[in-house]
């Protein structure tokens, strides 16, 4: 197995960012769940979807961060494995939301930059605590991403099939990604830390829904 230096890593988290940053440098590796043909939507309809795919796109951007930045400090190599393995699972969900705000003529998020450095730094942090908090980390994290999915397909439009099944299967894709952390060892973490994410989760969403 080659090793890799410091300034090997370096650059492949560098490269890491960009492919989850920049438009159209992600591509999905499962075809894309939405196959019904696009329903009409008022403009106003079209204007809320767009936003809600957009948080979503936000919020798979700082899971890939987070993934990112434990696998960079995991210590055990099985859970850095499962954390790349997580990663690669979520670029899928990156590429199906970008995919749907081009079809809704919008755009992903200015502010992505920002939540990939602040999520890719409490990954690896994460990781730093240990791997059991690492993991008890993931699932917390996609316990909220769930809750955010759940909430954003109610308040989709009926006619918006395309948009409900890419939610859909994201949603059963996180919810697998909290139950294999939660398995291999994951712990809960403390109140204070739980709390933190979800304020910073709360001010993701308000900010990425507009910008």
């Amino acid at each position: 197995m080659r090793h890799y230096s410091s300034v090997d890593k370096l650059i492949h988290s560098f490269d890491q960012a960009l492919r989850s940053l920049v438009p159209g440098a992600t591509t999905a590796q499962r075809p894309n769940p939405a196959e019904q043909d696009a329903a009409p939507l008022a403009v106003t309809e079209a204007r809320h979807v767009a936003g809600l795919m957009r948080v979503n796109h936000s919020g798979e951007v700082c899971a890939q961060a987070l993934y990112h930045g434990q696998a960079l400090t995991a210590k055990l190599p099985s859970v850095r494995l499962e954390m790349q393995h997580a990663a690669q699972e979520e670029q899928d969900h990156l590429a199906w939301c970008e995919d749907r705000l081009k079809e809704l003529d919008s755009h992903t998020s200015l502010l992505n930059p920002v939540w990939y450095s602040l999520s890719f730094g409490m990954g690896a942090l994460a990781g730093l605590a240990g791997d059991r908090y690492s993991l008890g980390f993931v699932a917390e994290t996609e316990r909220q991403v769930s809750l955010h999915l759940e909430q954003h397909i109610r308040e989709l439009p009926s006619q918006d099939q395309r948009s409900f099944k890419i939610l859909q299967q994201m949603n059963i894709d996180e919810l697998q990604h909290r139950d294999t952390a939660l398995e291999a060892g994951g712990v809960d973490l403390p109140l204070p830390v739980r709390i933190s994410m979800t304020a910073i989760s709360k001010l993701m969403t308000k900010t990425s829904y507009y910008i």
